[in-house]
């Protein structure tokens, strides 16, 4: 039977209380991440990052997502000053298998190689957050979490990954597949949060606003 992908709407009660009156900025250009926070019925300004998506060696996966996470909200602080005091939210997700990163695909042959190495296999998608309030060109407060889940895949064809990588949708996404789009088809379970595979957990965004409200307030 199919899996249910499609994210029901939720809410983000914890990050607009964080906001009080503060405006709201994603870091990110994703549509999906976008989706999710206006489903939520979250107001909020886009802003992509200027942040390189690149890993120093040796460098363990989620160190660099947190790392990549975090960089993209501190270069949209320093591109944001016009909007005044702002909360920021930014991040990262990345797919792992075999200790590899695997990124998103440059042509249809990178697809294509990525897509029959997911192939019958489970992988790791690791997504960080992090969220930061500021006035001007720096941070007030920071805070950065992350959230894993492991997805399966079933076996396909060759023509199956042929025909869904003409549809264009994996070239902006991490293991050139989207399993809340046309990808959904390739994904047998996901053991953890669907939204921890579309790029922005609900768990995680709602524990940092609390922790960023909580310091605000002097409790930490």
């Amino acid at each position: 039977m199919p899996l249910n992908l499609k994210v029901e709407p939720f809410d983000f009660p914890r990050l607009k209380s964080l906001l009080r009156g503060r405006t709201l900025i994603l870091a990110s250009g994703s549509p999906r991440r976008r989706q999710l926070l206006s489903d939520g019925g979250a107001s909020f300004q886009g802003m992509a990052s200027d942040v390189e998506e690149l890993f120093l060696p040796h460098e363990l996966p989620v160190e660099g997502c947190r790392r990549l996470a975090l960089a993209k909200v501190r270069n949209v602080i320093q591109k944001s000053t016009g909007y005044g005091s702002r909360v920021v939210l930014g991040a990262d997700t990345i797919v792992v298998l075999d200790g590899d990163i695997l990124g998103k695909p440059d042509n249809p042959a990178h697809a294509l190689a990525l897509l029959e190495r997911l192939d019958g296999r489970t992988h790791r998608v690791i997504t960080a957050v992090a969220l930061a309030t500021a006035s001007d060109w720096n941070a007030e407060q920071e805070a950065l979490g992350h959230a894993c889940a492991d997805v399966t895949f079933g076996v396909h064809s060759r023509d199956q990954l042929l025909s869904y990588i003409a549809t264009g949708d994996p070239f902006d996404k991490a293991g050139a597949y989207g399993a809340q789009t046309d990808g959904g088809f390739l994904v047998d379970s996901i053991v953890g949060r669907l939204d921890t595979v579309i790029g922005l957990p609900r768990d995680v965004v709602d524990s940092l606003s609390v922790e960023l409200s909580s310091r605000e307030r002097g409790g930490w």
